[in-house]
């Protein structure tokens, strides 16, 4: 009896993290020494705009790498600093690891990911 090989495809799919709707882009954004992304709707992503618009038009652009005259102090770097949490997710399920779809991907997760050569 011959064996065949089945072939598997990971389909990642981005949620919007508001609403759980198919999300559109990806918005990046910094407040207090911390970077933030979050996946939107192309809605969601135009009324955030809209409510920081004031504040940017207020604020100075900071080059990185260059803080503003504040003492703030430095933020660690996050376990999962350069890893892509949804390529983490979806090699996760394909392992038959249990990782929520939104929030925080535990350590020991992204060290097995590592680990396996990602």
């Amino acid at each position: 009896m011959e064996h065949r090989r089945m072939a598997k495809r990971t389909i990642v799919t981005f949620v919007d993290d508001l609403n759980d709707e198919p999300a559109d882009t990806t918005v990046s954004f910094g407040l207090d020494n911390q970077a933030y992304e979050l996946d939107l709707t192309d809605k969601n992503a135009e009324e955030l705009r809209d409510l920081i618009a004031s504040y940017i038009s207020a604020g100075r652009k900071v080059s990185a790498g260059r803080r503003s005259s504040g003492s703030a102090p430095k933020v660690a770097k996050p376990a999962f600093s350069g890893v892509d949490g949804a390529a983490v997710r979806a090699w996760a399920a394909g392992q038959g690891i249990e990782v929520s779809p939104r929030g925080r991907i535990k350590a020991e997760v992204i060290e097995k990911f590592r680990a396996a050569g990602n």
